[in-house]
């Protein structure tokens, strides 16, 4: 089968591209803030309804490295990518039952909000910004690098020059978007990114079961037999064949999934805006009800891809499979494709783009909010409102624009390690932060910068000897070998190491301090595990 797209699917694919662009600017600027107010542009002001809001978290959550990244794990090595899948969805469920309704009591707009309800102190606030952009910006420069390599693939071209055009100028846009629409407005682009991506997916999950006769059973065999490995595809640890361990090092990849994906700040601060407890519990219905249905379609997309095109073409177009899903796609339309099925591709690689642009806009939009309210504002007793939105916008310039150019230079190397030190931090010092935070009556403020500093130091030290920055031909390095650590994530030491920093200095700051932050947590424990009526505050 041939992988190369028509004239006529680039040609309306690149009109497809121009069309979101402007429309989602539009939309952008249509629905920013038009007065100076930190409700509206933080939260915009808890309008959105249940289900709205749940498909703006879905939105933020269902990242280009979901699309592209999981897919290709599933098509190159299924079983194991599906459980990858299935992982993706069990963290925002999670969220769902355990840390959304307090985040939400506990919070106003950003993380440092959440942690410092308890515990105040710019420390806190600085050390939350520090660990949300730690956490953010690798994921950005993934989506931003992945913009260069999907229009080349798709447009067809190949020059580095044209691929790095690409990133600037999406990088711009997505700067934007964040910028002007502030939170209302990169919600209406995460709600029409998740209709687009589910409707053509849907469309291109029906077709591929029509292909096997509605019958998964023959298209799980036939996968196995087109991958070359045999029943081996349909087994547990192909992926992490080559290790020492492959078993213990899935487990915790899949644990570094489930604890880090949910906590990431760019799907915590959609917590905030709900206007209630119950409205946040809707809107997380809403939300895993469509990561869950994604996570079928991407399934069903992945394994349609090998079974149709074969695993070894996808590792040969790209050793990570990250074109996957547009690969397997394309092949649901057979080789005859009529102008009406060029049109639903379209659609596909449209809301594949569309996934990019509003994915990097959340992220910028959460660093840009934690820099401008969490650091500059807390150093201001009473910063206008007007001062605090004016920051924010340079914040998301002063944020976009170095991701932009880092993104240019790591664009032709292996990315895995950037998406993996997201969930990694997520897992390491996020997660044990607010799990303490919000229901560790003893927990005191040295436990809370000890678990944030020393779960981030554990990632940071461990993960350039993992096996995916150096050691193997699909590392980010490949011509150098300083692999020490024999594991794809660093959460089998550095997530332990987290909750124990926080235990060790919860201990540490001794048992008067323990016992004044018991009485003070008390004072708010069912304003923020009950779902009391939110003060400003």
């Amino acid at each position: 089968m041939t992988t190369e797209f028509s004239g006529n699917a680039q040609s309306m694919s690149l009109v497809g591209f121009s069309a979101v662009a402007t429309i989602t600017l539009l939309l952008c600027v249509m629905t920013g803030p038009d007065r100076d107010d930190l409700d509206e542009f933080y939260t915009g002001y808890s309008s959105l309804s249940p289900m709205r809001n749940g498909l703006a978290i879905a939105g933020d959550y269902i990242s280009a490295a979901t699309v592209l990244g999981t897919g290709g794990v599933i098509a190159l090595f299924g079983y194991d990518g599906t459980v990858l899948a299935l992982s993706t969805a069990l963290s925002l469920m999670l969220l769902m039952f355990l840390l959304a309704e307090p985040l939400r009591n506990a919070g106003r707009f950003t993380m440092g909000d959440a942690l410092t309800r308890r515990m105040p102190g710019r420390a806190v606030r600085i050390t939350a910004c520090v660990v949300t952009l730690a956490a953010l910006v690798p994921l950005m420069l993934v989506q931003l690098a992945g913009t260069g390599q999907l229009m080349a693939f798709i447009l067809g071209f190949s020059g580095e020059s044209l691929q790095t055009g690409c990133i600037i100028g999406v990088g711009a846009l997505m700067i934007s978007y964040a910028a002007i629409g502030g939170m209302k407005g990169t919600a209406l682009i995460q709600i029409l990114k998740m209709v687009m991506l589910l409707g053509s997916g849907i469309v291109v999950t029906v077709l591929i079961l029509n292909r096997f006769d509605w019958n998964p059973a023959a298209l799980f065999d036939a996968a196995a037999a087109n991958s070359g490995v045999g029943s081996a595809f349909l087994s547990s640890g192909l992926q992490f064949a080559g290790g020492p361990s492959p078993d213990l090092d899935m487990i915790t990849s899949q644990l570094t999934v489930v604890l880090g994906g949910g906590v990431l700040p760019h799907v915590t601060m959609r917590m905030y805006t709900a206007s209630s407890a119950r409205q946040v519990r809707r809107s997380m219905s809403w939300a895993v009800s469509g990561v869950a249905l994604f996570v079928l379609v991407i399934t069903v997309v992945g394994f349609g891809a090998t079974a149709l095109v074969g695993r070894a073409l996808i590792a040969q177009i790209d050793p990570q499979g990250n074109t996957a899903y547009l690969l397997g796609s394309q092949a649901a339309f057979g080789k005859d494709v009529s102008t009406a099925e060029t049109f639903l591709f379209t659609t596909v690689t449209t809301a594949v783009f569309l996934t990019l642009l509003a994915s990097v806009a959340g992220m910028i939009l959460a660093c840009a909010n934690s820099l401008a309210h969490d650091v500059f504002a807390a150093r201001v007793q009473e910063m206008s409102p007007r001062r605090e939105m004016a920051l924010a916008r340079v914040s998301a310039l002063a944020v976009g624009l170095p991701a932009i150019l880092l993104a240019t230079q790591v664009q032709h190397r292996s990315l895995q390690p950037l998406v993996t030190l997201s969930f990694c931090l997520g897992a390491s010092a996020i997660a044990p932060a607010l799990v303490y935070s919000l229901f560790w009556r003893r927990y005191t403020r040295t436990g809370l910068l000890s678990t944030l500093i020393g779960g981030s130091l554990a990632v940071l030290l461990l993960m350039p000897g993992t096996n995916l920055v150096s050691g193997s031909p699909v590392s980010a390095f490949p011509e150098a070998d300083f692999n020490w650590f024999p594991f794809t994530t660093t959460g089998l030491l550095s997530i332990p190491l987290g909750f124990a920093c926080g235990w060790l200095g919860t201990l540490a700051s001794g048992r008067r301090k323990s016992e004044e932050q018991r009485h003070q947590y008390e004072a708010v424990e069912g304003w923020i595990l009950a779902g009391a009526v939110r003060k400003n505050r």
